[in-house]
């Protein structure tokens, strides 16, 4: 049960043979293999393993509850395995994995834990199927109802009400989880870089300090079909006009403001290449360090939208995030005063620390500076570096009955 034995079992599921990225999408039959694949995972090491009222999977060693009950709440660390649209293999497996690693590498040392430790598996964190980033941190946290999550829709027009019932499970009990939350005194989630910083800097770790506000936005345009080789241009009524204007309105915005701005996903209607398009969506992804840079952007786009005779809804928002201050410092001490990155890139243990609850983050170094893609990367060397700074770090909170 090596670090590079758990990354082997792991690669082939939901791999594009075509792109050689990752197609791990919440609530299908890839998302099934690899919840399977974690339940074996704890139940080789005899961890105890339950869900949350989202489907979380939370793998204990130690009792939670009883800990709970005198005051000594669980340290838990883990991410997510579920993947963008042919994403990268490290982008959350790499903390899933690195978990299992830290638990094997401190009872291979002896160690025994005065507070229980945890591994969680989130579902849904990319929110590449229904369009909603930390899905599964978000409901149990109370940051989306279960109501909301419940009807969103994937690109089939399949609600996750519909996808869930798929699964096998109920979704009406879906919903804010308490006792879930009161199991998890502090919580670190190891993940690999998505950016060039500790390639500039010269090391393998980092600390994070903070997560960038951020935001999704539906664009919609309303056109008429018609026939690509007949139509005068003066008798057109394109859809098409008023999406692209969009891209381009979001590149200048993000210049102007300093933060950045993305439209990477786009449905067209009817969506034939000699028919005029009668309706286009697109979803806007914008974000940066300061939250009043990413709305004055957004406000810019959203008045091109309007002007263009489209609507712009807001589906998600996370503000800044900034991790525990204290918790961050105590993993810094612990790992002999390493670099502390913030990024833009979100993340469960974002929801988590905007939740009240004690959070920090480690950050694997990435050679490529590509992430989302299928040349991300990480060397073995690094990820087994990223291991022991949360073996480290995990020894120095679990081992710490106070």
């Amino acid at each position: 049960m090596s670090f590079e034995s758990m990354w082997s079992d792991l690669q082939p599921v939901g791999r594009s043979a075509q792109s050689g990225g990752y197609r791990r999408f919440a609530w299908t039959r890839e998302d099934h293999d690899l919840r399977e694949w974690f339940a074996a995972e704890c139940a080789a090491r005899g961890l105890d393993l339950t869900e949350d009222r989202m489907g979380n999977q939370w793998a204990w060693w130690g009792d939670p509850d009883a800990a709970a009950s005198r005051g000594a709440k669980g340290v838990v660390t883990g991410s997510h395995l579920d993947s963008v649209p042919d994403g990268g293999a490290f982008d959350g497996p790499l903390g899933v994995v690195s978990a299992l690693a830290a638990v094997d590498s401190l009872r291979s040392n002896g160690f025994e834990p005065a507070k229980p430790i945890g591994v969680v598996n989130f579902v849904d964190e990319e929110g590449a199927r229904f369009g909603v980033a930390c899905a599964g941190s978000r409901v149990i946290t109370g940051a989306m109802t279960a109501r909301r999550a419940r009807s969103l829709t994937d690109a089939d027009g399949t609600t996750m009400a519909e996808a869930l019932k798929r699964a096998g499970r109920d979704p009406h009990q879906i919903g804010r989880d308490d006792d879930a939350l009161r199991r998890v005194g502090s919580f670190v989630e190891l993940h690999v870089e998505q950016g060039r910083g500790l390639v500039d800097l010269d090391h393998p770790v980092a600390v994070g300090s903070d997560i960038w506000p951020h935001g999704r936005w539906r664009l919609d345009f309303v056109g008429e079909a018609n026939h690509a080789g007949t139509t005068r241009l003066e008798d057109r009524h394109d859809a098409m006009l008023g999406y692209a204007a969009a891209v381009l309105a979001a590149r200048e915005a993000a210049i102007t403001h300093g933060c950045v701005a993305t439209i990477g996903k786009v449905a067209v209607t009817p969506g034939g290449v000699n028919a005029i398009p009668s309706a286009v969506t697109g979803w806007l992804d914008a974000r940066g360090a300061s939250p009043r840079a990413v709305r004055r952007a957004v406000s810019d786009i959203t008045a091109m939208v309007e002007q263009s005779g489209g609507k712009i809804t807001q589906e998600s928002w996370t503000p800044s995030t900034p991790f525990d201050a204290s918790l961050s410092a105590r993993l810094g001490t612990r790992l002999g005063g390493i670099p502390v990155l913030g990024t833009g890139a979100g993340h469960d243990a974002g929801i988590l620390a905007n939740a009240g609850i004690p959070t920090a983050m480690l950050f694997v170094r990435n050679p490529t500076g590509v992430s989302h893609s299928p040349e991300e990367f990480a060397e073995t060397s690094d990820c087994l570096e990223g291991v022991a700074a949360l073996t480290a770090v995990l020894e120095d909170l679990a081992g710490d009955p106070a």
